[in-house]
C-alpha cells in the first residue's frame, strides 16, 4: 500500500465525554474529545481545552470535576454543551444532575459512566491546557455491566471524527486483545 503524505495536524477518533464542574454554585458542563487514562494506579484521567474556556478555568478554582460518558440518547445534549458557553448560557438544566461524594463534580443521571475527579495537576501548551484528574469515585448505570464489566456497546458510546464533524457508534469487536502470544 503506497503512503502519501499529508497535514501533520491529524485528527484521531476521539472518544466522546462530558466535564462537569460547579459555576457559581451550579452544575455546568463541557463536552471534550481529547480525552485519555494516563495512570493506572491511582487511577487518572486527562483531557485537554483550551484555558480560556469557562470549565478550564473553574477547574483551576474547584479543583475537582466530573467526567460523563454519555450514550446515543444523548447526542443532541452533549453536541448542544459543548458549543454553547457558560459565560453565554446557564446549562444547569440541559440534563438531571446527581452527586457523588465531591461537590463541585456533577454527575448527569441518564450519563452510562461518571467518574468523580480531583485536580493533579495541569499542563499549559501553546493552544491548550492538558488536565490530570485523580479517579476518586466511578458511578456507572447497573444495567450496563455484563459479566463484571462496563458493556460500551450496551451503552451506546460514541466518537468524533475530524475533519469530517461526525460522531461514531461503537461497532463490532475485531478480536481479543493480549490473546496473540506469537506470530508463528
Amino acid at each position: 500500500m503506497e503512503k502519501i503524505s499529508i497535514e501533520t495536524n491529524v485528527q484521531i477518533p476521539m472518544p466522546i465525554a462530558i466535564v462537569g464542574t460547579e459555576f457559581m454554585g451550579r452544575p455546568n458542563f463541557m463536552t471534550v474529545g481529547w480525552i485519555t487514562r494516563v495512570n493506572a494506579n491511582p487511577p487518572m484521567i486527562g483531557f485537554a481545552m483550551r484555558p480560556n474556556r469557562r470549565t478550564a478555568k473553574t477547574i483551576m478554582q474547584n479543583k475537582q470535576f466530573s467526567i460523563c460518558f454519555p450514550g446515543k440518547n444523548l447526542v443532541r445534549e452533549t453536541d448542544y454543551v459543548g458549543m454553547v458557553s457558560a459565560d453565554v448560557k446557564d446549562k444547569s438544566d440541559v440534563f438531571k444532575v446527581e452527586y457523588g461524594d465531591l461537590t463541585k463534580a456533577p454527575l448527569i443521571k441518564e450519563a452510562g459512566l461518571c467518574l468523580e475527579c480531583k485536580l493533579v495537576e495541569q499542563m499549559d501548551f501553546p493552544s491548550n491546557t492538558f488536565f490530570v484528574g485523580e479517579i476518586v469515585g466511578a458511578w456507572c448505570q447497573k444495567d450496563l455491566i455484563t459479566k463484571g464489566a462496563i458493556d460500551f456497546v450496551k451503552m451506546r458510546s460514541f466518537f468524533l471524527t475530524m475533519p469530517d464533524n461526525k460522531y461514531w457508534g461503537f461497532g463490532r469487536s475485531y478480536g481479543d486483545a493480549w490473546e496473540v502470544k506469537t506470530l508463528k
